[in-house]
């Protein structure tokens, strides 16, 4: 009995997630009501509240789903040095590849700048574990010039998305990399 309760659950959370998304494709998440969820869901509102208090943590719900099983997946990896920082970021955007459509209406402008932080910080957690302590850097410096990079290859991987996913991962990767390690001193 036990089991048949658990896949009716799950069974409900998964189409209140996906209405979820599909609402978000068409408007903000401030816009989205409980009653347009549980329409799409066919379900009622009491089911709704039976499993979340709102539209947020609905949404709170799917992103934490969507980052848990992105680190669980970047975890297999054992990248450690800066040299291997261009083979992380090619996992990361292979990842995002695959999952397209769910990162490109998560980082839309009708989700919640939220999912974009968490992003930020999970980037920073793979790609610039090591680099603090291969540079002179100062801490501080150190966080200024890695959320400069993050929050700009998160924008750079917005447009990728929106544009159709136009190169490879692999040539997005080489982009950020490259201009993260040498700047726009190497473009010209």
């Amino acid at each position: 009995m036990s089991s048949k309760l658990d896949r009716r659950k799950k069974y409900t959370q998964m189409v209140l997630k996906t209405s979820l998304m599909k609402l978000l494709k068409e408007k903000q998440i401030s816009s989205i009501t409980i009653k347009e969820i549980c329409e799409r869901a066919d379900i009622n509102r009491s089911t709704f509240y039976s499993h979340y208090s709102n539209q947020y943590d609905l949404l709170y719900s799917v992103e934490e789903e969507f980052i848990e099983d992105m680190v669980a997946t970047l975890s297999q990896y054992n990248f450690s040095k800066e040299e291997e920082a261009l083979q992380m970021t090619v996992k990361i955007l292979e990842y995002i590849a695959e999952k397209s459509d769910i990162c490109r209406t998560l980082l839309s402008e009708n989700s919640d700048i939220h999912f974009q932080k968490r992003g930020m910080m999970i980037t920073k957690q793979f790609i610039f574990k090591n680099w603090i302590t291969d540079s002179k850097l100062d801490q501080e410096t150190f966080e200024y010039i890695s959320l400069f990079v993050v929050s700009g290859s998160i924008h750079v991987i917005k447009n990728w998305l929106e544009n159709g996913m136009n190169k490879t991962p692999k040539e997005m990767a080489e982009i950020i990399n490259n201009f993260t390690n040498k700047g726009l001193s190497d473009i010209r």
